[in-house]
């Protein structure tokens, strides 16, 4: 369990939040950062672990969501079980490009603008669409009851998306610490090595990309409970893909609390950038291209990278003190 012990404490003090900040504003920040976080997480297994880089995981969030809407708006389904079937759906698409573009040996940039490609196949497709509503869009019907998923205080839907994410970082400990993690990190920092050592690469990362688009999807069934409408360009739109690429890469790649933290930085730094500047279009991404780049010189570790560089400087600091005493006394 003592694995487990950082994900409880984190958690623990994420989930006090709301007993002292009632802000709404504040409130909606953290559950859209929390959100983005989660679409990380999920993009992180593949791409952190995996080394397998993604730019269009827009396609799974964009199903969890319109699955979750559409089966509740025009079926009657009840959200829960909406909610799962979303999550289920964007793990079968999951399967479905994981299974063409590996079958077939794509790899690095290549493997990239196939995911973007079907990313933009799908949102194309429901933006024509009659099941998806189309041009126009699915509303989900205002329903506040805990059986419908909805709620009247941000601080419920925060919880929500927090216990979300903190079952997103179980996972990713668990593969961290077992063998099929360990089979993916060999894929990633040599594919042809663990190949020629009997590792069945395609089999993992299939099942690496199912994860991580399951994960991801989750993030898009909460969008659609949390605001209650989804159309193409939000729902497959790239906003989601460039957002879960950049915080596992900002925030820490192939690190447990990297998407986390770079997910708070990401939505930090774009509402400094909406403060500062008003609506001026396309500043956000101006900055976020400034940010990776620094990032990218400055901490090639990502801030979880520079949080445990400090930290063990620390810990190498106290042994040293603690020697010299040790030799003093």
């Amino acid at each position: 369990m003592k694995v487990f012990a950082p994900i409880v404490v984190v958690v623990i003090l994420l989930a006090a939040i709301p007993v002292v900040v009632h802000s709404n504003v504040v409130l909606n920040f953290l559950v859209v950062a929390l959100m983005v976080a989660l679409a990380g997480q999920g993009w992180n297994i593949l791409g952190g672990y995996g080394g397998q880089y993604s730019f269009g995981h827009a396609a799974f969030f964009g199903t969890g969501a319109y699955v979750t809407a559409v089966l509740q708006a025009r079926y009657g389904i009840n959200a829960w079980t909406a909610f799962m079937l979303g999550i289920l759906g964007g793990a079968v698409v999951g399967a479905v490009i994981g299974t063409l573009s590996f079958r077939s040996g794509l790899r690095g940039s290549y493997f990239a603008l196939v995911t973007l490609a079907f990313a933009e196949v799908l949102r194309i497709v429901a933006s024509v669409a009659p099941i998806t509503g189309a041009g126009v869009g699915t509303l989900v019907r205002l329903d506040l009851r805990l059986a419908a998923l909805q709620f009247e205080s941000r601080a419920a839907f925060y919880w929500v998306i927090l216990t979300l994410v903190a079952v997103a970082l179980i996972v990713t400990r668990i593969v961290e610490r077992s063998r099929f993690g360990a089979w993916l990190i060999a894929i990633r920092e040599n594919e042809d090595a663990a190949m020629a050592l009997g590792v069945d690469t395609t089999a993992i990362k299939l099942g690496a990309m199912v994860m991580s688009a399951a994960i991801t999807a989750a993030a898009g069934c909460f969008y659609t409970q949390y605001f209650l409408f989804v159309d193409s360009g939000i729902a497959y739109g790239t906003w989601i893909s460039i957002e879960a690429l950049l915080t596992p890469i900002i925030g820490g790649i192939g690190t447990l609390f990297g998407p986390l933290l770079g997910a708070l930085a990401v939505r930090t730094l774009g509402e400094l950038a909406q403060s500062i500047t008003g609506d001026a279009p396309g500043l956000d991404l101006v900055v976020f291209g400034c940010v990776l780049v620094l990032v990218v010189w400055f901490l090639p570790r990502g801030l979880a990278g520079a949080v445990a560089g400090i930290a063990q400087r620390l810990r190498q600091t106290e042994r040293v003190s603690t020697a010299r005493e040790a030799g003093h006394g």
